[in-house]
Parts: C-alpha cells; structure tokens; sequence
C-alpha cells in the first residue's frame, strides 16, 4: 500500500472541554496519512488516478470550520472518517496537535489511525 501525506495542515476549529474555549477559533495543526494504491497514478501520470490533495485540505478545512469539538479525539475520528468515506482512502491516520494549550507544553493531541470496512 502507498502513502499520501500531509504535513502540518493548519486549521481553525473550535475545540475544547470548557465552553468557554469553544467560543473563539484556535489553529489546529494536523498530520494526515491516506492509505491509497497509487500504481495506477504512477504510471499515467494524471490526477484523476490519485486523490487530489487540495481537495483533501480544503474539504477537511471547511468541515473543521461548520463543526466545534470538546475533544480532540472527536476531531481526529471526524477527520477519518470524512478522509475514509469521501476520498474513498484504504485506510487514514490523523493527528491532532493543539499548540500552546498548556504553560511549558508545545503541543498536546493525539494519533488515531482507521481503515476502510
């Protein structure tokens, strides 16, 4: 199996426990690795045989940007989940990293990988 990734894809969303932190959008910062058979792609060399990575980013932007999360767990699933079902990936492994949250902390989240039923 083949992997598309990428890497520290910034978004706003809204997330936290406390109601409070959800009032404002933060930046979230993602990882994303798409599980996909990208043979065919390698050798015509066209767009219609991979998954378009702009369409990824801005599908996952807007998403992050209609839904607000208490936990980043939530996020991370709904991000899979949306990776696994629209893009039609084999499998996906999200992780969430929120930035600054904590005093001497750089960055708190977590890593939840899925693959297609």
């Amino acid at each position: 199996m083949d992997t598309i990734f990428l890497s520290e894809v910034k978004v706003q969303t809204k997330l936290g426990v406390p109601e409070w932190e959800r009032m404002v959008e933060q930046t979230i910062i993602l990882d994303i690795e798409i599980g996909y058979d990208l043979s065919l792609a390698c050798k015509s060399d066209d767009v219609a045989d991979t998954i378009d990575y702009g369409l990824v980013v801005n599908r996952v932007r807007e998403t992050l940007k209609e839904h607000s999360f208490k936990l980043v767990e939530a996020l991370a699933e709904h991000v899979c989940q949306l990776i696994l079902k629209e893009f039609s990936a084999l499998n996906v492994k999200v992780k969430v990293a929120k930035p600054a949250i904590l005093p001497g902390l750089k960055a708190l989240g977590v890593i939840v990988e899925r693959t297609a039923s």
